[in-house]
């Protein structure tokens, strides 16, 4: 993709000369780049699976196991696995005769706080305008523009935008979600396909949530052991979308990292939850969570991890996915925002309000959440999967895992009425290594 204004490229550059490859990446990260070294080659994948020749569970980095057993998680070139690095935004890998190494960019510049509004300045007016040039720059396509709906209020904004560029075909895609939230998010969610004229697709999430037979985990299908938690719902609505021929997808990720109040200058992550089941490599290891990381991104750090997590699974399914909400424009116009613009993202539901849309489409009582679904994939499958884990393990074997403690915690949670969710983080970890070997 060419860049089209000065830092906002999308891009992959390679850089060969005599005895040296050297490989850039842009700012934005929508597609991880994982690199390896092998027998004096160099190995270069979105998808981790495809280097799944050249991995070894038996060869792991402790503090990426501590940081995923105990959602520590870090941006960061490392990756589980020892002598497989991650590109991380503006880096540069350099590959010669002595090896691979990763080269850092100096930390990115922000607006530390928020300024005051010039008199006569409408921020309402120039947000939908900035929205809208974002979205209008996307790659021209001979298939359909697809919308990511959730009900929520950031892909409801990105749809208004679209709907405001006139694309020719557009379909929207929605994971519905069930349980007491189900409903309203139905409701909202056919308000704005309704409002904006897009053809719509929805996947009851509740059919596909984790480790469900069929799914990737439970085919042990090689996958990446950081993938998100809902891979087999999102992996169902992806189907969707190539069947519709959808090309490029827009979503609404990025909106709550633009809205959120901080202070980039004194800023503290909050205390993890306590894992008890813990192993004593694990404990070792939470003393290095916090070692070698990148340097502070353009884009908001948990957006560019969840672009890790998910973007592949699009381009597995052909299809490319923008998100507008973290393009540096607008992160640059929210940084600037006063706080009463972005607290409860009262900027973002005054637009959906200013289009015409209900309140309770702009600002619903019970927001959509995954709970129920999570909950249903560990009470119907994710126990059984800890049952077989408890036999053999990957994760025990290898010390990150006490094998009591995790029995004990299978034991409580067949009897409690809610299974710790904390259960997903190990159980993923462990299906993802499986898969791999």
């Amino acid at each position: 993709m060419e860049e089209n204004k000065q830092g906002e490229a999308d891009f992959v550059e390679a850089v060969m000369t005599s005895g040296e490859a050297r490989l850039t990446v842009g700012v934005f990260g929508t597609a991880p780049l994982y690199l390896l070294e092998n027998a004096g080659e160099l190995h270069v994948s979105w998808d981790l699976a495809t280097l799944r020749p050249y991995l070894s569970v038996e060869r792991l980095v402790p503090r990426v196991v501590a940081r995923t057993l105990t959602r520590q998680h870090r941006y960061t070139s490392d990756t589980v696995f020892d002598g497989v690095y991650r590109l991380t935004e503006r880096a540069s890998a350099v590959f010669t005769a002595s090896g691979l190494t990763v080269l850092y960019p100096e930390p990115a510049e922000h607006v530390l706080e928020p300024r005051t509004l010039r008199p006569g300045v409408d921020p309402l007016a120039s947000f939908d305008r900035l929205l809208t040039d974002v979205v209008r720059e996307a790659p021209c396509t001979t298939g359909c523009m697809g919308v990511e709906l959730s009900g929520g209020a950031d892909s409801g904004n990105v749809a208004l935008s679209v709907k405001a560029t006139g694309f020719p075909q557009v379909h929207s895609f929605g994971l519905l979600v069930g349980g007491t939230s189900g409903g309203p998010q139905r409701e909202r969610r056919r308000a704005y396909a309704d409002h904006c004229g897009f053809q719509d697709t929805t996947v009851p999430a509740m059919r596909y949530p984790p480790f469900c037979p069929g799914g990737v985990r439970a085919l042990r299908r090689p996958h990446d052991p950081a993938g998100a938690f809902y891979q087999e719902a999102f992996d169902a609505l992806r189907t969707q979308m190539a069947v519709r021929r959808c090309e490029v997808v827009f979503t609404g990720s990025g909106g709550d990292e633009v809205n959120a109040h901080h202070s980039r200058t004194s800023a503290e992550l909050p205390s993890p939850e306590p894992v008890p089941w813990l192993g004593p490599a694990a404990v070792r290891a939470r003393t290095e969570v916090n070692e070698q990381l990148a340097p502070i991104p353009v884009l908001p750090v948990p957006t560019l991890m969840a672009f890790g997590m998910h973007n592949p699974g699009h381009l597995r399914a052909g299809v490319w996915p923008m998100s507008p909400l973290a393009h540096p424009r607008i992160i640059r116009f929210m940084e600037q925002l006063p706080h009463e613009y972005k607290r409860g993202k009262a900027l973002f539901r005054e637009r959906i309000r200013s289009a015409g849309l209900p309140d309770a489409v702009a600002s619903p009582a019970e927001p959509e959440n995954f709970l129920t679904v999570l909950e249903t994939g560990l009470r119907r499958y994710g126990l059984a999967m800890l049952d077989t884990m408890l036999k053999e393990s990957v994760l025990v074997d290898l010390g990150y895992v006490d094998g009591k403690a995790l029995a004990k915690a299978r034991k409580d949670a067949g009897a409690a009425p809610v299974v710790p969710d904390l259960l997903c983080d190990v159980l993923a970890l462990e299906a993802g290594l499986r898969s791999l070997m």
